[in-house]
């Protein structure tokens, strides 16, 4: 659906739409447009895309959504697209945390992390808070030697980011949970937090 041009190419990005195919950024919650450079999930149409499921309309009702006329399908995938039409991907929908009404990137809030001098790895999640509805919460290893504490990061974060990006809570573990080909399984710590509410 999308080629990074050779003539010139950005990095960090899946590139620009290719001929015929429509990428549109909306709104998660209602599907309408974002501004550009916004985040919101990616919407995409054109020859390539699939007609729907064999005899499962639920399915299509979930997958698809009709925008200013056009039908456009529901990547799952959160992104934006700067001044020039350049896509990036941010983020995964499911993985998306509402800290009282505010979105929260874990990828971003990561991204962060990984500049922290005391993270080795880091991975975030959403945890339950009777207040805020979910919060922010840090799964890290830590480097060899080093020490950290919720209170600690949290000082550290509020200078690298908004104040509901801040991971409220902290976990340290000895290990992130990995596929075989390294990749951070952060559902199964999800699934874990989940679990944790649910006892």
């Amino acid at each position: 659906a999308t080629a990074n041009p050779p003539h010139r190419p950005k990095t960090a990005c899946v590139g620009v739409p290719g001929i015929g195919t429509d990428i549109l950024i909306a709104d998660p919650e209602d599907q309408r447009p974002v501004a550009v450079g916004e985040v919101g999930e990616i919407l995409i149409a054109g020859p390539q895309v699939m007609l729907g499921y064999w005899n499962n309309p639920a399915a299509d009702a979930e997958t698809f959504v009709e925008v200013e006329g056009r039908r456009f399908l529901r990547s799952g995938d959160l992104g934006r697209i700067d001044d020039e039409g350049y896509v990036y991907i941010v983020d995964r929908l499911k993985r998306m945390i509402n800290a009282s009404g505010y979105k929260v990137w874990p990828t971003e809030v990561e991204s962060h992390l990984y500049r922290h001098p005391a993270i080795a790895e880091a991975c975030v999640i959403g945890a339950k808070d009777d207040y805020r509805g979910e919060t922010v919460k840090a799964v890290v290893v830590l480097k060899p030697g080093a020490t950290l504490d919720a209170k600690e990061l949290a000082t550290w974060a509020h200078t690298e980011m908004a104040a509901y990006k801040v991971p409220r809570l902290l976990e340290i573990v000895p290990e992130l949970p990995k596929s075989g080909s390294g990749k951070v399984l952060w559902r199964h710590l999800q699934e874990a937090e989940n679990r944790k509410h649910r006892d």
